[in-house]
């Protein structure tokens, strides 16, 4: 079978805890667990809660009865979805085809990209979660595979070798080398969709596990189950019947951030990085033919503290060397000298399609100019790779 998509499931790890545990450093390693429901019942629980027994959907009068030690919080929604909107906008540094399943899972359709990053797939998916470990500071783990369906166990197969200790990668991809092995010791009940009675009804016909469904014939499938048991047998089998759903629209705002090779307190290393970022955005705006009136930037220090600034532009833009020198400024505000940073990034907002060149900030001789050089920097990047040139001097790399 030949493999002609490529789709990742991000799937963030006991995400409410892990939330609580990025305001709160101290509660790692210790059984926490967060309440829903006006704190009725457990909505979220530490590997270490876990490890004590403490059951998703506990009641908590109950859990704080049989395990007292244990750390209780109440959730907070609107930080989980202000943690959750970040890791989703890393998501398209990636690809533009992403799909906001849940507030803690998304499926991005990676087919093709591995030209653009000049990786392969697997090691895309490996720089997802190293990138959204190192720069947001959340765990994930990653499925890889050409549907969503085996995209969803191989997430869950990598969650369960982090919870084991057996592979602590947090990345797995089932391909047609171990896609039958797999699915031979996969329980039906572990497949995404099979519920209870449904699971009952397969039981009663001797199919126990992943690859006893995929030998199930058509014709009982469509009697018994209609299309969408045909659609899970195919998505079994490798061959993608539903594609990632991702908004075709223009993007509100282009951000690129990511975390130095080395914490610094330089500041030629920062300013470097941003130039980085802003030319980054930068292509991208010219990509979609748009241009931006908001920049911001955004300074995190090596506790995860975040220091941003921002301005509005007198006119859209869509030329780095049109505002490369407004970063240096921005980044002088809030730059405090002796403090250590991990990440940097820049954010384009106010984004809208490009109209006609008007006079403004730059004349329309110095505008040609920068358009000119923008022009000559992609197609230089296109012919000899992403990085070819840079703006400053660089004194230290990022990853």
């Amino acid at each position: 079978m030949p493999q002609s998509s490529y789709i990742v499931l991000v799937d963030c790890n006991n995400f409410f805890v892990s939330c609580e545990e990025l305001y709160d450093p101290s509660l790692k390693g210790k059984p926490v667990c967060v309440l829903g429901n006006n704190d009725g019942c457990v909505v979220a629980r530490s590997n270490p809660a876990k490890d004590l027994g403490i059951t998703m959907g506990m009641p908590y009068f109950i859990a704080k009865k049989k395990f007292p030690d244990a750390i209780y919080l109440s959730g907070n929604l609107a930080k989980y979805k202000s943690i959750s909107k970040k890791i989703m906008a890393k998501l398209t540094d990636f690809t533009p085809n992403v799909e906001v399943y849940s507030i803690d899972e998304a499926f991005l359709d990676i087919t093709g990209c591995e030209k653009t990053h000049k990786i392969s797939y697997l090691e895309i998916a490996r720089k997802v979660r190293t990138d959204i470990k190192n720069e947001i500071g959340i765990d994930v783990s990653i499925g890889l595979s050409p549907t969503k369906t085996l995209s969803k166990l191989a997430s869950e197969i990598a969650k369960s070798g982090i919870r084991k200790h057996t592979d602590l990668s947090g990345v797995y991809e089932i391909n047609e080398e171990n896609r039958v092995e797999i699915l031979k010791n996969t329980s039906i009940n572990e497949i995404w969709g099979i519920g209870r009675n449904l699971e009952k009804t397969l039981r009663r016909h001797n199919i126990r596990s992943a690859f006893d469904y995929t030998k199930l014939s058509d014709d009982f499938l469509k009697r018994n189950l209609g299309k969408i048991g045909l659609d899970l047998k195919q998505e079994l089998l490798g061959n993608s019947v539903s594609p990632v759903e991702y908004e075709n629209s223009l993007p509100k705002s282009i951000s690129s951030t990511r975390s130095f090779r080395n914490f610094t307190t330089d500041k030629s290393v920062i300013k470097n990085a941003l130039n980085g970022h802003l030319h980054h955005v930068c292509t991208k705006l010219r990509e979609y033919n748009l241009t931006a009136k908001h920049l911001s930037i955004m300074l995190r220090t090596k506790d995860f503290k975040i220091f941003t600034n921002k301005i509005s532009l007198d006119e859209p833009v869509d030329s780095e060397f049109e505002i490369n020198k407004k970063i240096y400024t921005l980044f002088d505000e809030i730059y405090m000298k002796g403090v250590i940073y991990r990440s940097c990034g820049v954010v384009l907002s106010r984004v809208e399609p490009k109209k006609e060149m008007q006079l403004g900030l730059f004349s329309a001789k110095e505008k040609e100019k920068s358009k000119n050089l923008s022009k000559a920097w992609d197609n230089i990047e296109k012919k000899f790779g992403q990085g070819t040139l840079k703006i400053g001097k660089t004194t230290e790399e990022t990853e």
